[in-house]
């Protein structure tokens, strides 16, 4: 299940005025706006951890829910599987569902086919339909997109919502799922969310916050499926194991599976393997991420997020995003707190081999503080070297965030030829990540105002 989350955040209450200066395109009005674009094929990389760790993941992934309840058996589906799309389809989402398709054809080996438009559903199926945003919101407020099974319609789910036939604690032979998706969401929401409830579809149910490599991850750093996911799916439908083996009998088969779908995780020295999480750092840091609690409560939430974690002594994933979420939500007199978090975050990050897109957000920040301190020229080297990641892990709203980090940080150095080209390359990836022209106008706008003398009220960040 996505997680409601905004990672590119802008200003941090460090330079936000009112009124904000313009931003430096003059509006859509003005520009010859460049077409939204599309990234190419994927280009991942293996998982780079040990087989012994990987097979920890895939039990703790399988075996549990988010919630912590305990799934009794593995669940999946038994054979071929067609994907239909039903309800408004967003524009691009049939492109964005092929590619996606071919990959799970390729990469992990599943027999999956997506429908043509029109073609009734029949056999084991995944029905992937997109609803309004604000009725998915009504029915589950945390959720951007999620995956419910034995149905195949919105209609059917609201009317069943609360049977226990919907549970997937009951469920062995999985024979048809739905996947609910915003349909009036940006192109990249969309992208991400097929990507994420189609491969729960197949695989796992959980999602972990320590696995920075995997998309069935909650900090929503990743945005496509990775080495580590494909790697997953393919175990997790390997014929070796069977629908409805206990928790011991998929361990006793999981080292000989991995040995051969990935020979090199056999030459890499196993970290020690983790506890479960404990509940309580669960529960505070979903309420610093979540839309429904006051920012002082979020605030207040993710510092006790991080003190569990440093008094788990946690090293890896799980410190850097609890640092990294206090540090996007510190109060406005709290600048040395916010960069604190962001460098300890980074350090922490940067020792994880496959964390590349993390670091990139870091350093999207980074920049960010650089520019609010007049540092246009350690902002730019910050944005630049972030972008090659966005790109390889095709976050659009990351990348067009960096680019006008970028141009606003050659205008201020008076190279504005330069300025402009980038700033105009952005708004084709803005308008993929963010939806809208009005949006990217408004995202090139506090850019602008980073390090204009504060005038008016604070700003509050996101």
């Amino acid at each position: 299940m996505r997680a409601w989350i905004a990672l590119v955040i802008l200003g941090l209450a460090l330079g936000a005025c009112a009124p904000s200066p313009p931003s430096r395109l003059a509006g859509p009005e003005a520009l010859d706006l460049p077409p939204v674009p599309r990234f190419g094929p994927a280009r991942v990389t293996a998982p780079q951890r040990a087989n012994r760790e990987i097979a920890h993941d895939i039990l703790e992934m399988g075996f549990f829910m988010e919630s912590g309840r305990p799934l009794p058996v593995l669940s999946r589906f038994d054979g071929p599987v067609t994907v239909f799309l039903t309800g408004p389809e967003p524009p691009g989402a049939r492109a964005e569902a092929e590619a996606l398709i071919a990959r799970l054809r390729q990469e992990a080996g599943l027999e999956v086919t997506l429908a043509a438009p029109g073609t009734p559903p029949a056999g084991r199926r995944v029905t992937a339909e997109f609803v309004p945003r604000a009725a998915m919101r009504r029915a589950v407020p945390q959720a951007a997109c999620f995956i419910v099974p034995r149905i195949s319609s919105w209609e059917d789910f609201r009317s069943q919502r609360r049977s226990p036939r919907l549970s997937w604690t009951t469920v062995t032979e999985r024979d048809e799922v739905a996947v609910f998706i915003p349909a009036d969401t940006t192109p990249q929401e969309t992208r991400d969310c097929l990507h994420e409830e189609i491969a729960q579809a197949f695989g796992p149910l959980n999602d972990l916050y320590r696995l920075h490599d995997s998309v069935f991850n909650d900090d929503n750093f990743q945005t496509i499926l990775t080495g580590f996911d494909m790697l997953l799916l393919a175990a997790w439908n390997d014929p070796a194991l069977a629908i409805g083996m206990d928790r011991d009998a998929v361990a006793a088969r999981l080292p000989a599976i991995l040995a051969r779908l990935n020979p090199r995780g056999e030459r890499i020295a196993a970290a020690p393997l983790p506890p479960r999480r404990p509940q309580a750092w669960q529960d505070a840091i979903e309420t610093a991420q979540g839309p429904g609690a006051s920012r002082t409560r979020r605030r207040d939430a993710a510092a006790e997020a991080l003190r569990i974690a440093i008094e788990a002594d946690w090293r890896d994933a799980r410190l850097a995003f609890s640092w990294f979420t206090l540090a996007r939500l510190a109060r406005p007199q709290e600048v040395d707190l916010a960069l604190t978090g962001f460098l300890q975050a980074g350090m922490i990050y940067r020792s994880l081999p496959g964390a590349e897109a993390h670091v990139a957000h870091v350093d999207m920040q980074l920049a960010v503080f650089a520019l609010s301190a007049g540092q246009p020229v350690e902002a730019r080297l910050l944005a630049r070297a972030a972008q090659p990641a966005a790109r390889a892990t095709q976050n659009a709203a990351l990348l067009s965030s960096l680019m006008m980090v970028e141009a606003e940080a050659l205008d201020r150095l008076g190279r504005t030829d330069e300025a402009r080209r980038i700033r105009l390359d952005s708004l084709g990836w803005g308008r993929y990540g963010f939806g809208t022209i009005e949006v990217v106008n408004a995202r090139l706008a506090d850019i602008a105002a980073l390090g204009q003398p504060r005038i008016g009220r604070q700003a509050t960040g996101g």
